[in-house]
């Protein structure tokens, strides 16, 4: 009699578990904060959502952040430290990032350095750069993980939409 006793009190306590581990996880997701590159994709024309050979990048910041944001949902899923994925994300935007700094460099004082607007820290324009890159590739990653968000189409292993 007590073993059946025990099954039922084993059996009870698993479904409850499992219960509130599956509220757990309804409660963490949060899909409201996802991005949905589908609805941004079928808002262009065809031209625009293929991959062109020499675009022409009129704001470095924002190929650099559309980028960052389509390769952080890419790889969140990863098991990998958010900071490991978010530097795989920085790599992953090298492109867009040289070519932002490149941007920089050729206008007057390009090379010059001033006091960050975040940090009062003396910094340059390529540096206050690589920092944009870091944190903006960190927040897509959490972003990502905390809404189980669907990451953007790919072909050939990039993610569609990259400039």
């Amino acid at each position: 009699m007590n073993r059946k006793i025990m099954a039922a009190a084993l059996g009870v306590a698993a479904i409850s578990l499992s219960a509130c581990e599956d509220a757990h996880k309804a409660q963490a997701a949060n899909p409201k904060i996802c991005t949905s590159f589908q609805a941004a994709n079928a808002n262009k024309p065809a031209a625009a959502t293929a991959p062109a050979i020499a675009p022409a990048i009129e704001d470095g910041s924002a190929a650099l952040d559309e980028c960052a944001r389509r390769w952080a949902y890419s790889l969140a899923p990863s098991r990998d430290d958010a900071d490991t994925v978010a530097a795989a994300v920085v790599g992953a935007c090298n492109t867009q990032l040289t070519r932002w700094n490149r941007e920089a460099l050729s206008a007057p004082d390009g090379e010059g350095q001033a006091a960050s607007l975040t940090t009062g820290e003396l910094t340059s324009p390529i540096g206050e750069h690589l920092r944009f890159a870091n944190t903006r590739a960190l927040l897509y990653v959490v972003q990502a993980r905390a809404g189980a968000c669907a990451p953007p189409p790919a072909s050939n292993g990039v993610p569609e939409g990259i400039q």
